[in-house]
């Protein structure tokens, strides 16, 4: 059996034994953590940084994590809405006002967080190099029309969610949306999460491994499906582009931040926890019920799937056994589920993508299940 590295609980051995079976049979590397009551009680990491097999994957180990990124950018939101700076409920643009062109002067902040914004992508022709160009990302999407009426129907904002709250956030503070969350939130968490990577930590950072070719359709992990970098979306991401440099310094906050499960872990405890978390109080109780009230039940007609959206997070659809929990995870299988009621956090991160359609490949799935059965163990 796979080797892993770290520390567990006993009643959470279930963890460590589903990490190692997947290390044995699907993935190349990953790490796992659960987070109860705002403290660990399982960081495990194992495998290795490289599809060679050659170099182990070690404790300080990042890489992007790409859609899991979106749960770090709805927090900075969530925040703000706590202390009174932004109101979920009022028009974009009286936060951002060139937003209210082209006949989008009544959508408001609560649709961005939850897809049903009409603005799943660019209209003009994009680039990759275009997304590390903030002004230009950003002014391209104040500029557009709605493909629908805002808040009717959803469609998963792959991309460009992260421009949009993040420039709501940039207009509201003054900083940056990775500014942002290095100062309030990542900081005082002493978390390993960046949104924007300075260049110092470029030593620790392990690449993704594209999926098997086999697996590259349209489809993807639970509550992922991320469509625009299948090459159907403006503009098509490789997973080779999150191996560059560029990328790796550009602020992409719906798929370009790094860490890793104890990080992410880390930061989404706060949600979990009622707002605090190891002594460090981000959010009011009331705050953090915001993740969770429904913004959005229905089709995805991006995803294809059925969704339930609250104010950044997909929600509790049946698979997840308590109702008060939310989640998101990351092109090519990383996740994090934040349970409000059991005060847990599981999350996962792994290097070796895969895509196998439908409701994800049953990595983080089974972490999370394993989680479970160890909290009512």
């Amino acid at each position: 059996m796979a080797q892993t590295h770290g520390t567990y609980s006993d009643r959470f051995s279930g963890v460590r034994e589903t990490l190692e079976e997947s290390l044995e049979t699907h993935d190349v590397g990953a790490s796992v953590a659960v987070y109860l009551d705002g403290e660990p009680v399982v960081d495990l990491w194992g495998g290795y940084a490289d599809a060679t097999r050659t170099t182990p994957w070690q404790r300080d180990s990042i890489l992007n994590t790409w859609s899991t990124t979106k749960t770090m950018t709805a927090l900075c939101a969530l925040i703000l809405a706590d202390r009174g700076d932004l109101d979920l409920t009022a028009p974009v643009a009286r936060y951002w006002p060139e937003f209210a062109a082209a006949g989008k002067q009544d959508v408001e902040v609560r649709h961005l967080l939850s897809h049903t914004a009409g603005l799943p992508t660019w209209d003009e022709p994009m680039t990759v190099a275009d997304l590390y160009d903030w002004p230009k990302a950003t002014a391209r999407l104040a500029a557009q029309a709605p493909r629908w009426e805002p808040g009717t129907q959803a469609g998963y904002h792959a991309v460009t969610q992260g421009y949009l709250v993040g420039e709501v956030v940039r207009r509201v503070t003054g900083v940056s949306l990775g500014t942002f969350f290095a100062r309030e939130v990542a900081g005082p968490l002493g978390a390993d999460f960046h949104i924007g990577l300075p260049a110092e930590h470029d030593g620790r950072v392990i690449p993704v491994i594209p999926p098997p070719a086999a697996d590259q359709e349209p489809g993807g992990g639970q509550g992922e499906a991320e469509a625009a970098p299948r090459g159907r979306g403006n503009p098509p991401i490789d997973p080779a582009d999150a191996n560059t440099v560029a990328w790796r310094r550009a602020e992409i906050p719906a798929a370009g931040g790094h860490g890793n499960a104890r990080s992410v872990g880390a930061v989404q405890s706060v949600l979990a926890c009622g707002g605090t978390a190891r002594g460090v109080r981000l959010l009011s109780p009331e705050g953090c019920e915001r993740a969770l009230a429904e913004q959005y039940r229905g089709p995805d007609g991006i995803l294809g799937v059925p969704m339930r959206y609250g104010n950044g997070y997909g929600l509790h659809s049946g698979w997840l056994p308590n109702p008060r929990t939310c989640f998101w995870g990351g092109w090519g299988g990383s996740m994090v589920v934040v349970d409000l009621d059991a005060r847990m956090t599981v999350s996962y991160v792994m290097n070796q993508m895969l895509d196998q359609g439908g409701t994800g490949d049953g990595r983080a799935l089974g972490i999370v299940m394993a989680a479970y059965d160890g909290l009512s163990g």
